[in-house]
């Protein structure tokens, strides 16, 4: 495989050119500050949650990588592209079993294995409908499950999750419209699904870090 190999896979771009998605590239300072809005909540909860933390770092993370790939746009950097978010995903999916759920840490880790596999399954499923973005829906839908759930239980980061969820579903939306109305809009619609993704994974961070650990569920039960 080339990983040189150039790819041209957004309204923006018209050349191979370094700077030929200008407004792709520089809508990624947007998770930037996402990143520095987690990092200084962090910081004022006393910075000893090593997961908020580092989650903070990854979202850093995400907007350089995104970043090269719409500078390089090559195989390599489409890599650097897609690798942080995929970790994200299932990290905090993990961790929102875990701290909002008070699930124990191996069932946490297998819960996410199984919902790695679904992913995988249902993503040629979704293909005909969704295109490049097909990979992202179950991520949609795991936001507004937890959320909703949240919300049921009457818990304080429920709505904050299902406020992410509505913000990915639009952002996503506009990322699956790039293609499609790039006749009528030279420009594209790309640099609004950063800057929608920056506010959704904002949201998610102060969920994770301002919420309160649930107790850790017991299989054993009380008898009085």
């Amino acid at each position: 495989m080339n990983w040189s190999a150039a790819i041209d896979a957004y309204c923006e771009r018209t050349s191979p050119a370094f700077w030929a998605e200008p407004l792709n590239a520089w809508s990624n300072l947007a998770f930037f500050a996402a990143a520095a809005i987690g990092l200084s909540l962090w910081t004022l909860r006393g910075g000893k949650d090593p997961a908020g933390g580092a989650l903070c770092g990854l979202v850093a993370v995400i907007g350089a990588g995104s970043f090269l790939f719409h500078t390089f746009a090559t195989r390599w950097a489409s890599l650097a592209d897609v690798l942080p978010i995929a970790v994200f995903i299932y990290s905090y999916f993990a961790l929102a079993l875990v701290r909002f759920f008070g699930l124990a840490l191996p069932a946490a880790g297998l819960a996410t294995l199984c919902f790695l596999a679904a992913s995988f399954l249902v993503e040629p499923m979704l293909d005909p409908l969704f295109g490049s973005s097909a990979g992202y829906v179950p991520a949609l839908l795991a936001m507004l499950a937890i959320g909703g759930l949240l919300v049921a239980q009457d818990r304080e980061p429920g709505r904050l999750v299902l406020s992410a969820g509505g913000t990915f579903l639009v952002s996503l939306t506009l990322r699956t419209l790039d293609g499609p109305l790039c006749e009528h809009w030279p420009y594209g619609t790309h640099l609004f699904w950063h800057v929608l993704n920056a506010t959704t994974l904002a949201l998610l961070l102060v969920a994770a870090i301002d919420a309160r650990p649930a107790r850790p569920r017991s299989s054993s039960t009380r008898r009085g």
